[in-house]
């Protein structure tokens, strides 16, 4: 969400959670500046479903008021550089209410410049791809058929993968994150599961 405003001539305004403006102290202060400065907007995500509704309201403000709202359908960083399937709620339903068209973006090399877990980002410039406006006016009422939503969000995902070039997995990312992360517990324990073995067999 850094990189897009650098390439446009217009503000790009993005949703972040409320405790980066509202943290306390010197840290907070400038932490909450930096953001407001690059166009994020505080949404309470306390409540999954709470959040998801403040996004999309918050989305609708921003375009209503003639600006642009910027969303990552994925919902979370990609775990491996991969793109991951959408998310059915904001993008979809936010251009659904307010008849905006949808413009594709695809950011390269993110994972590179800055990995998951990684604090210190690379000093290098990603790539970013801007594909041509998709409309979606033929669902103008329909943001409440999830079949609908799901359709909107698979054909900007088919225009992302198009213009990023990567690997298209269909499943959420949360879901490849968790499947990673229990992979590793796994591993860790068959580590400690060895070792035992192995000194109680010397002993």
């Amino acid at each position: 969400s850094f990189f897009l405003p650098a390439v446009l001539d217009r503000k790009v305004t993005f949703i972040a959670k409320a405790e980066y403006f509202t943290t306390p102290g010197v840290k907070g202060r400038l932490t909450a500046a930096f953001f407001k400065g690059v166009g994020q907007l505080p949404v309470d995500r306390s409540g999954a479903r709470g959040a998801g509704e403040a996004a999309i309201k918050a989305g609708i403000e921003v375009i209503e008021g003639g600006g642009l709202f910027g969303i990552y359908p994925e919902g979370t960083r990609s775990p491996d550089g991969r793109l991951y399937r959408g998310k059915p709620g904001g993008l979809a339903r936010v251009a659904l209410a307010t008849g905006a068209p949808v413009i594709p973006v695809a950011m390269i090399d993110t994972e590179k410049i800055q990995p998951p877990g990684k604090v210190v980002p690379k000093l290098m410039r990603p790539g970013i791809r801007i594909g041509k406006p998709l409309d979606f006016s033929r669902y103008q009422g329909m943001d409440g058929d999830r079949f609908i939503l799901r359709s909107v969000t698979d054909e900007v995902m088919y225009e992302i993968m198009k213009l990023s070039g990567q690997e298209y997995v269909d499943i959420y990312a949360t879901a490849a994150k968790r499947q990673l992360a229990e992979a590793e517990k796994a591993a860790k324990e068959a580590v400690k599961a060895e070792i035992a073995a192995r000194e109680e067999s010397g002993a």
